[in-house]
């Protein structure tokens, strides 16, 4: 188990190095003079001069990269001009509203995908079969920005059951926290509902199909240890690994929801980032969400090796 996680901890650092490459590439080739956007278009020439001289910006592109990432290994991921805070400091302050949406968005999703795709599953054909078809192509064909406009309008400003927009901290009250990401996370969750109600519903078919089955029928189990205890734990694999895909997508894919709802996550940071064009904000961005995405990964195959007992027997005999 410690040589799995030691190779995929040395691929991930590999495809951080990567992305870092690349996304700095990127960002330097974009048109436009940094200095220039900090100071304005009635800066001096001496002014931009000092100003490239102090950010670095007046070196080799190598060199300008070496310093960004020793940057990177100690945890600073640069400093927005825009914002005039170090972008670690912006991430920490917008997270726990993004990561709440997320979290909260993934539980909704999860629990209508389980219980529906397994009751499709086992009712095959049926009016409960037909119901999570229609959920869905539902989730998938719902944008998720008309839906969010629709919630605002119906939700929160005719039946005033949750405000329109702004995030309460958990800190200053449960209820008025609960009440700021309800709409955001039910928006969230509806898009994502889709594609995994349909990997459980195709995962329990699978499980209701091997032989396995047919020796626990024989036995005379109980329909409720049969479906829940070993078809349900041998469909679960592919689930887990949507689920936490899903997770790490929502994460740095709020931008919409955020904007919507008036949200200050970090969605709506990159989007401010785009809009700005604050290099140094968007590329500390950028390596962060990735190395979030690749954490989560990681996680979802330890939890997934554990889950399997097959996955451990291969791994020992290798």
């Amino acid at each position: 188990m410690l040589s799995y996680i030691y190779k995929r901890t040395s691929n991930a650092v590999q495809v951080l190095l990567f992305v870092s490459i690349i996304t700095f590439a990127v960002l330097q080739w974009i048109p436009g003079d940094a200095a220039q956007l900090i100071l304005g278009s009635e800066a001096t020439p001496e002014n931009l001069a000092r100003l490239r001289t102090a950010l670095g910006l007046d070196r080799p592109w190598y060199i300008q990269y070496w310093h960004w990432l020793k940057g990177l290994v100690q945890f600073d991921l640069g400093r927005s001009y825009v914002f005039g805070q170090d972008v670690v400091t912006l991430i920490q302050q917008r997270l726990p509203v993004t990561i709440s949406i997320a979290v909260f968005s993934m539980l909704i999703a999860s629990t209508i995908a389980i219980v529906l795709g397994i009751l499709a599953a086992i009712r095959k054909n049926t009016m409960v079969d037909y119901l999570a078809t229609g959920i869905m192509q539902l989730g998938s064909a719902v944008p998720a920005f008309w839906l969010g406009m629709l919630m605002i309008v119906y939700f929160g400003l005719e039946l005033k059951w949750f405000p329109v927009s702004g995030y309460v901290p958990p800190d200053r009250g449960l209820g008025g926290y609960l009440n700021s990401i309800a709409m955001p996370s039910i928006v969230l969750a509806i898009g994502e509902v889709g594609m995994l109600l349909r990997t459980v519903r195709t995962s329990m078919l699978e499980a209701l199909g091997q032989d396995f089955m047919d020796m626990a029928k024989a036995k005379g189990l109980s329909s409720f240890t049969i479906y829940f205890k070993y078809a349900l734990r041998s469909a679960m694999i592919a689930p887990i690994n949507v689920m936490g895909l899903q997770f790490a997508k929502l994460v740095g894919g709020t931008v919409v929801v955020e904007s919507v709802f008036g949200l200050p996550g970090v969605g709506r940071l990159i989007l401010v980032a785009v809009e700005q064009r604050d290099v140094f904000l968007l590329q500390g961005l950028v390596m962060f969400v990735t190395a979030l995405v690749i954490l989560i990964s990681l996680l979802v195959d330890i939890a997934v090796m554990f889950i399997n007992p097959r996955i451990r027997i291969e791994m020992q005999g290798e």
